[in-house]
């Protein structure tokens, strides 16, 4: 059927991959921190509510400058006000804070006036402006780093904005710097994460996309040793891949940031496919099968089987839509896909031009490597038989080992290690985190109670204690807050000294001070506190020292509210963007479970249906659950927090690891079908797809080590994992499965 087809297969095929080449145009990348939320968490909901009471804590961009040995100096001043005023210009943003633009309160005979924190203009008062500003907590780490040689813009947008919108103010950023004639600046903020990743997202599709063919050729023509054979493999998984990437921008899914594995996954997949495929289709026509008999016994044997790992594989990514992460759920739903395009497109192309080519066209069957090939294999075979004991004792205590590397693994998630290693957002990331307060916003939500107001003495007392709690920490900076007003007016009162910026002492001297704080603008007060009076804010960033670190000291924090806060006048709750994304740690250990048993409970079914006896499909799960378990000690044993996008190798490598058991045991039930005795059929296995699995677990090892060339840490650390983690399957399934064979499966 295939051969009489064949040219509509491949014309069909043609025309799919021009409509596929123009809906290539439609793909969109997208990053958003909204899509790292854990959907369906109550603090989630929490936060929801309380960005619609006051605005989100993540629309802001810092822009930093620095000049050494020190900013005070004249002309570095009229050139950094200058920037800050022209920054107000920009797109998408509502106002702009720096230490040029800012001045101090002062009483007069006349009323408040005030007066610039900064002299550009007077050379002679700028060494007194330097004692006073370094000597002020307030813009100390906010405004200024503690050094004295970088200075901080602070610009306000728009909430929310879109991937475009970040775009449009970057580059008319990115223009304005250039023209600024500043020497050094760093930025950090929402638009700028968006922008940047976005960016290093299409970059890295590409390079994945041409390292992956390049290494699949090489890997193609040392299996094959004849051009033509691998330009048949080529096409057929090139052929699979364009049309994958054409389908998502058909549909319009726009890529995530695991994008960079969709090539990798794509190619190697498809490859595997094809190796099996063109392997038994080789060896029928050795038996001395024409090439129709030969694609059509190709096709039950193989296709059948290359189906049913397809349909494994795809149910391995699907579970990941257990996630509640939307792109993980997207990656598995996406990839999921992807492998299923795989194996149609590799099946009918490969198929079909196999036909057209006799089989030294396609293979060198005399090359020296095959014949070394067959030795290892049968070696393989041979140590199976003969050290069944040593082979139990090995992986008995591997299992031990990797139980206990598993104990060791952590979820203490930083931003540093999931940033593109070496990219300017990293570097600028550290900067931050170093010179200033950093970039991860913490908020406090401050509920008023009994019948109270949120800007009364007793509340506002409350909030002081708790904002001095959180400066103790020494992690937690930029702090702002309705007590932060009044020790600022207080310092006003006291001519603008250190020790004047105090709490007031008493509710008299609270009243005076709220009289001038009422008189500001509005912009300044309704930050702080909502419409109704009822709700109020402190608003600070926290170092990026890991979440669970960061979890331990918001226990830490709970409890010392209960006993030193009045809980009869206030509530307290910790939120923001930082603390909702942290919460993945939590919800990590659980999708991940939840996805591998579902994953266990569908493939269990499928294989059900193929192998038939429950024997069978004990062990077709034995020697799969050790490089699950294997995965998750090296995670352990060096270091590597388990995060969400860590945790799809498990999903990837029990998906995978599962092909290759698939292939053994249909090749010994076909072989028991032949009325062959078990020692017989195991052994006729190894011949006929031992080579096959040792070809394409080398490939899928190599194909995912091209991961290691991207920038992103996550995407590194699969890929490493994957790739070590297939030769523990490998060797599961060539040592561990013919042993257990041989003591379960009778004659």
């Amino acid at each position: 059927m295939i051969i009489k087809y064949r040219r509509f297969i491949l014309y069909s095929f043609g025309v799919l991959s021009i409509i596929a080449i123009f809906f290539l145009t439609q793909l969109r990348f997208t990053f958003d921190f909204e899509q790292f939320f854990p959907q369906g968490d109550e603090d989630l909901e929490f936060f929801r509510e309380f960005t619609a009471e006051f605005e989100t804590d993540d629309n802001f961009l810092l822009v930093g400058v620095s000049n050494s040995p020190s900013v005070f100096d004249t002309s570095f001043l009229q050139k950094f006000h200058q920037l800050s005023l022209d920054l107000k210009g920009l797109p998408y943003v509502t106002s702009v804070q720096s230490l040029t633009t800012m001045r101090y309160p002062i009483k007069t005979p006349f009323g408040l006036s005030s007066i610039p924190i900064l002299h550009p203009q007077d050379p002679s008062k700028l060494e007194s402006d330097k004692k006073r500003i370094l000597s002020d907590d307030r813009f100390v780490h906010n405004l200024i780093n503690e050094k004295g040689d970088a200075l901080v813009a602070i610009v306000k947008t728009k909430d929310r904005l879109s991937v475009f919108e970040s775009q449009d103010l970057i580059d008319s950023l990115n223009i304005l710097l250039s023209k600024s004639n500043v020497q050094e600046y760093h930025m950090l903020g929402r638009a700028y994460f968006q922008e940047s990743i976005i960016r290093i997202q299409q970059k890295e599709v590409m390079i994945s996309s041409v390292i992956s063919i390049l290494l699949v050729s090489l890997m193609l023509f040392l299996i094959f040793r004849r051009i033509k054979g691998v330009l048949i493999a080529l096409t057929s998984i090139s052929i699979s891949l364009l049309l994958f990437m054409g389908l998502m921008g058909a549909l319009g899914r726009p890529l995530s940031i695991m994008s960079a594995l969709y090539p990798v996954l794509m190619l190697i997949v498809g490859t595997s496919d094809v190796v099996h495929i063109m392997s038994k289709y080789v060896d029928e026509l050795n038996k001395g099968n024409e090439k129709i008999k030969a694609i059509t016994i190709t096709i039950k044997q193989i296709g059948l089987a290359t189906l049913l790992t397809s349909i494994t594989t795809a149910i391995g990514f699907a579970t990941l839509l257990t996630s509640r992460l939307e792109p993980v759920r997207d990656f598995g739903l996406n990839s999921a896909i992807g492998v299923m395009i795989a194996f149609i497109t590799t099946l009918l192309i490969t198929t079909a031009l196999l036909s057209y080519f006799d089989k030294e066209e396609i293979m060198d069957l005399k090359n020296k490597s095959s014949a070394t090939w067959d030795k290892l294999i049968k070696k393989t075979y041979e140590y199976t038989l003969n050290r069944p004991t040593t082979i139990i004792i090995t992986f008995s205590v591997c299992i031990i080992l990797c139980l206990i590397g598993i104990s060791k693994v952590t979820t203490n998630y930083t931003v540093e290690n999931n940033l593109p290693r070496g990219a300017k957002i990293t570097n600028d990331f550290l900067y931050f985190e170093e010179e200033f307060s950093g970039f991860r916003p913490l908020e406090f939500a401050i509920t008023a109670k009994g019948g109270h107001k949120a800007d009364e003495y007793q509340i506002v007392r409350e909030i002081n204690k708790l904002e001095d709690k959180l400066i103790s920490t020494k992690v937690i900076n930029s702090i702002l807050s309705q007590a932060t007003l009044y020790k600022s007016v207080s310092r006003m009162n006291m001519g603008n000294t250190v020790e004047g910026y105090v709490f007031p002492e008493s509710e008299a001297e609270f009243n005076k001070a709220k009289v001038i704080i009422d008189k500001m603008s509005e912009a300044e007060t309704t930050i702080l506190i909502s419409k109704d009076r009822q709700k109020t804010r402190i608003s600070s960033k926290i170092a990026d020292i890991g979440a669970d670190k960061i979890k331990v000291l918001g226990t830490e924090l709970d409890s010392w509210v209960n006993v030193n806060i009045d809980t009869s006048l206030i509530s307290v709750k910790r939120t923001g963007t930082g603390l909702i994304i942290d919460k993945n740690s939590v919800y990590v250990t659980e999708s991940l479970i939840k996805g591998l048993g579902l994953a266990l409970i569908i493939i269990s079914f499928v294989m059900a249906l193929l192998l038939r006896r429950w024997k069978m499909l004990v062990l077709a799960f034995i020697p799969n659950i050790l490089p699950v378990l294997f995965a998750g000690a090296l995670l352990g044993y060096f270091n590597v927090e388990l995060e969400a996008g860590i945790s799809i190798v498990f999903a990837v490598i029990f998906g995978i690891a599962v092909d290759d058991t698939i292939h053994f045991l249909s090749k010994y039930k076909l072989c028991r079908m032949q009325q062959l005795t078990v020692e017989q059929s195991i052994e006729m296995t190894f011949k006929e797809t031992g080579k096959a699995i040792f070809f394409t677990t080398i490939i899928l090892f190599c194909g995912f080590l091209v991961m290691l060339f991207s920038a992103s840490p996550p995407t590194q650390t699969v890929g490493a994992l994957i790739s070590v983690t297939l030769i523990a399957a490998l060797l599961s399934d060539v040592l561990l499965l013919p042993v257990l064979m041989r003591k379960w499966l009778k004659d």
